[in-house]
C-alpha cells in the first residue's frame, strides 16, 4: 500500500508540472496558429515578464504578496507585456507580412536574443526570489503529500488553458486566426485585418508568459534559466501537436507524468538523472509513429 500512494504521489506531482509546461506550450500553440510560425522567444517573454515584475515589487516597495503595490506591478507588468505586442506588430511583423515563415522564425530567434538582454540590462542579471503568498507546508491527502503551489498553479493554469480554448474555437477572432495562418494575403483579401489579429495573439501570448513567469519565478527564482524552461514545451508540442490548445494540454500532462516517473523508477536502473532528457527521447520516438501529434493536422499535400 505505501508502494502505491509512493506512486500517486509522484504521479500527481508530475501531472502538476505537466499542467505547467502546457502553460508555457500554449504561449507556442498560439502565436503558430497566427502566424504559422514557431515563436522561438516565448521564453524570453517568460523571463522579460517575471523579472519585470519581481522587480517592480521592489522598486514599489511591495511588503506583503497582494498589497497594494503587489498589483499595481501586477497591473503595470501588464501593460508591458501588451505594449510588447504592439511593438513585436509594428516593428517585427509587419515588414514580413507574406514572407517566407523561415524568414518570420529567424525574426522570432533575432527578438529572442533582444528581449534577454534588454531584460537584464534594465533589471539585473540577479536571482530573485518570488513569493506569491502560497503556503510551503505540503497538503497531505491520505498518504500523498502535494504542493500547495502546483496546486494553486495548477488550478490556475487549467482555468486559463480552458478559457484561452473556447475563445479560440467559439468566437470569430479563433476563425480569423486559422485564415491567417493559412495564407497571409488570402486573409487580407477578404477584409480580416492581419495586424489586429497579431496584436490580439501576441497580447494573449503575452498574459500566458507574464503567468508562467509568476509560477515558474515562484517555483524555480527568477532567472535568465525561465528561458530554458520553453524548451520542455518542444517535446509538449510535439506529442499534443503544433496547432492544438487541447494537445498542449495533454502532451503537457504527458510529459509531465513520464519524466517523473521515468526518474523514479527507471533512472536508478540507468544511474539516474534522467528527467531532463527523458520527454526528448519520448518526443522522438513519437515523431516516428505520428509526426503531426496527437491533435495537430495532417498535411495532406497534392501532386
Amino acid at each position: 500500500m505505501a508502494d502505491l500512494f509512493f506512486f500517486l504521489e509522484v504521479l500527481i506531482g508530475g501531472l502538476l508540472s505537466g499542467v505547467l509546461y502546457s502553460l508555457v506550450a500554449l504561449g507556442f500553440v498560439l502565436i503558430y496558429k497566427a502566424s504559422g510560425v514557431f515563436n522561438f522567444a516565448q521564453g524570453a517573454m517568460v523571463l522579460l515578464a517575471g523579472l519585470t515584475f519581481v522587480r517592480l515589487t521592489q522598486i514599489l516597495g511591495s511588503e506583503h504578496p497582494w498589497d497594494g503595490m503587489f498589483v499595481l506591478a501586477l497591473a503595470i507588468t501588464f501593460a508591458v507585456m501588451i505594449a510588447l505586442a504592439f511593438a513585436v506588430e509594428r516593428v517585427v511583423l509587419r515588414p514580413l507580412v507574406n514572407q517566407a515563415q523561415i524568414i518570420m522564425f529567424m525574426a522570432t530567434i533575432g527578438l529572442t536574443f533582444f528581449l534577454e538582454g534588454a531584460a537584464q540590462g534594465v533589471w539585473g542579471s540577479q536571482v530573485h526570489r518570488l513569493n506569491l503568498g502560497v503556503s510551503e507546508l505540503p497538503i497531505i491527502i491520505g498518504d500523498v503529500l502535494l504542493p500547495p503551489l502546483d496546486l494553486v498553479a495548477a488550478a490556475a493554469a487549467a482555468a486559463m488553458v480552458a478559457g484561452l480554448a473556447v475563445f479560440f474555437s467559439r468566437t470569430r477572432i479563433g476563425r480569423a486566426l486559422r485564415a491567417v495562418a493559412d495564407d497571409h494575403q488570402a486573409a487580407l483579401s477578404v477584409g480580416i485585418p492581419l495586424q489586429s489579429i497579431w496584436v490580439v495573439v501576441w497580447s494573449v501570448a503575452g498574459i500566458v508568459a507574464l503567468f508562467a513567469g509568476l509560477v515558474w519565478g515562484a517555483k524555480l527564482g527568477v532567472q535568465f534559466s525561465l528561458t530554458l524552461v520553453a524548451l520542455k514545451a518542444l517535446p509538449v508540442l510535439i506529442l499534443g501537436g503544433f496547432t492544438s490548445i487541447p494537445g498542449a494540454i495533454i502532451g503537457g500532462l504527458i510529459i509531465g507524468a513520464s519524466e517523473k516517473l521515468a526518474e523514479v523508477f527507471i533512472g536508478p536502473l540507468v544511474g539516474g538523472a534522467i528527467e531532463n532528457w527523458f520527454p526528448y527521447m519520448l518526443a522522438l520516438v513519437f515523431l516516428l509513429f505520428r509526426p503531426q501529434g496527437l491533435f495537430g493536422e495532417k498535411i495532406i499535400k497534392r501532386v
